[in-house]
Order: structure tokens, then sequence, then C-alpha cells
């Protein structure tokens, strides 16, 4: 289990329950997420058994797009137990991500 794909009906359990997780809020139209997804897949192998790795998509998923203020994609938002403490709009490289997950691990 490398990266989770959620929707709204498993989001709360999923994302509550993992002690660190970091979540792709994506659509498949969208050009930079697809420029995003191998580093997002990349860190889901990296952080397997350490963080929650998953991805939204928001134009199945719009209420919780809505929920967390997804204004532009990708965006991705860090959790630490199930309580927003950070985001990143745009596509970054990979330190980005690794430095908000290593420094709340």
């Amino acid at each position: 289990m490398s990266v989770l794909h959620l929707s709204e009906s498993e989001f709360d359990a999923k994302i509550t329950s993992a002690p660190l997780a970091m979540v792709d809020f994506w659509a498949t139209w969208c050009g930079p997420c697809k420029m995003l997804a191998p580093v997002i897949e990349d860190l889901g192998g990296k952080y397997n058994g350490k963080a929650v790795v998953a991805k939204v998509d928001v134009d199945q998923n719009q209420g919780l797009a809505a929920r967390y203020g997804v204004m532009s994609i990708p965006t991705v938002v860090f959790f630490k137990d199930g309580k927003e403490i950070g985001r990143k709009v745009g596509v970054m490289p990979a330190g980005a991500y690794t430095q908000v997950l290593d420094a709340n691990l």
C-alpha cells in the first residue's frame, strides 16, 4: 500500500487514524498534477508504514475540496493527528514535501 486513493466516505477515517498524512488534491485533466504524480508515488513508497500518502480527485470529491479550501490544484495538504499542519500549492520538488514529513515524524 503506497498511495491511497481516498473518497469522501473514507477520508476522515483514514486521515484521523494516521499520526501523519499527506494528501494530494488533484484532477485527471490537470497538467501540473500529472507532473507531480510520480513524486507522490515515490513518496508513497518511501514513507510506507511511517505516514499515509493519499490522493483525492477533486472532481469526484468536490465536498472535500471545498471543506479544505482547495482553490488551485495540485494542492498537497499535510495532517498530523487529523489536523492540518501545512500545505503546498503547485508543483514542487520532492524535498519540499519530505521536509514537512520528516519534521513531523
